[in-house]
């Protein structure tokens, strides 16, 4: 693909190759088993190939436990490929993994110590686990880990600068066109927009953000790279392009997607079923009306509101408990602060004879106006999922999204309390 610049995405990506190589002492591919961290990966070890280059590459590798045996057979053949190259970091640690396949719980853990007996598969050989890694606490969050090992890295490698490459595109979603294109002061490495400081001296770094998924598999044709045979899979069942990916089975996004395990990896949906709450339930039903895919339908007799109080009263008191907080935070905001929305849609809602309140100026850096308002029980605008409805909530205790991405919820001051702490944590890095 030619991009503004009269340049390939390859050769653009050969150029920040070139920058990472030259100025960083310690270089860490975060790899997932996936074809964006796949092609990144080869793509590195390809460069120190060609340019002779005396050097190792640092490869970051979390393993969750529970994959598809594909991408366990892909992960091990790359991480044993070239141990004159690669300084494997194979991690097998228990902290907190998101899932969506359960109301009773909005996390699980890999490689917990008193699950052992039913563990999807023993733990690889050469592994590093919780003990190596004094920084560790079990109340920590795979993200919170990956955080903490960037630091970690560092000191071990005393570093002069550190860069971690990860395998992010922008065509895959609109949070990772924010991660290149949002302003960012004094938080690239000097004026490259591809890179984001994480730490003293330490930078994430994305070569292939401008890539294309047909870049990705032109790439792993022309130069022969290995790649995850699941990807095979996929395509025979009839995924397209777009919706293969390799991630934990158990997040909202995968929830449609977990049913193939039954038929691509049956060994290990059997091991997967005994191992995490709600996944067979999930497999048969995810992507379905039961758990708010497609057009979900409200049961005779009910409001949306009377339908999500019904909902709730089905779960466990700590599950509702967490929905009530969200709610509240919600409602709270829509009525006091307002969401911004576009003059568009204000005026659908003004045309529906929706009792809104909209104010002039925000402190929010968007040409869309606040407007205040109480909570609907439904609303048929395109701008639905924008607009604070019950409907939306039954869809997020539907789906067991604890969080309420759907909703697109402020934290509640408990959450609030946590990114706080965890970015206290990491102040001193950022100076």
């Amino acid at each position: 693909m030619k991009t503004t610049q009269g340049k390939n995405v390859y050769e653009l990506a050969q150029e920040r190759l070139d920058i990472i190589f030259r100025d960083f002492d310690t270089v860490c591919v975060s790899f997932s088993g996936g074809k964006d961290s796949g092609v990144l990966l080869q793509l590195c070890i390809d460069y120190v190939i060609r340019h002779g280059l005396k050097r190792k590459i640092c490869v970051f590798h979390m393993d969750y436990e529970i994959q598809y045996q594909y991408t366990i057979e892909y992960v091990d053949r790359v991480l044993k490929s070239h141990p004159d190259i690669l300084e494997v970091y194979r991690v097998c640690v228990p902290f907190r993994v998101s899932t969506c396949t359960s109301m009773y719980q909005n996390y699980w853990r890999p490689w917990q110590e008193e699950m052992k007996d039913i563990w999807v598969r023993p733990m690889p050989q050469d592994s590093y686990h919780k003990e190596d890694f004094p920084f560790y606490t079990d109340t920590m969050w795979d993200y919170e880990f990956q955080m903490h090992f960037a630091q970690w890295l560092h000191q071990r490698k005393d570093a002069v600068r550190t860069c971690f490459l990860i395998g992010i595109r922008t065509q895959e979603s609109f949070n990772r066109w924010r991660c290149i294109h949002l302003a960012r002061k004094y938080q690239m490495y000097h004026t490259y927009r591809w890179t984001s400081k994480i730490g003293i001296d330490i930078y994430n770094a994305y070569p292939l953000f401008d890539w294309k998924t047909t870049d990705i598999w032109v790439a792993n044709g022309k130069f022969g790279f290995d790649y995850n045979r699941l990807y095979d899979m996929y395509y025979r069942a009839g995924v397209s392009l777009e919706r293969q990916r390799v991630a934990s089975p158990f997040l909202g996004e995968a929830q449609e997607t977990l049913k193939l395990y039954r038929a691509i990896d049956p060994l290990t949906w059997g091991k997967m079923i005994g191992r995490v709450n709600g996944v067979n339930f999930t497999g048969i039903y995810g992507g379905t009306r039961a758990m708010g895919w497609q057009t979900i339908r409200l049961p005779k007799g009910y409001t949306w509101k009377s339908f999500m109080q019904f909902l709730l009263s089905t779960l466990p008191e700590r599950t509702r408990r967490n929905y009530l907080r969200k709610l509240t935070v919600s409602i709270e905001f829509w009525r006091n602060k307002g969401g911004c929305l576009s003059e568009q849609t204000i005026q659908r809602l003004q045309d529906a004879g929706i009792p809104i309140e909209v104010m002039n100026s925000t402190n929010y850096k968007t040409q869309k106006r606040p407007v205040r308002m109480e909570y609907l029980d439904d609303i048929n605008i395109p701008e639905f999922k924008e607009i604070p409805t019950y409907k939306r909530m039954c869809i997020c205790i539907l789906k067991n999204d604890h969080a309420c991405k759907y909703m697109g919820f402020a934290l509640t001051k408990e959450e609030a309390y946590k990114r706080d702490k965890i970015m206290e944590q990491f102040k001193n890095m950022m100076l």
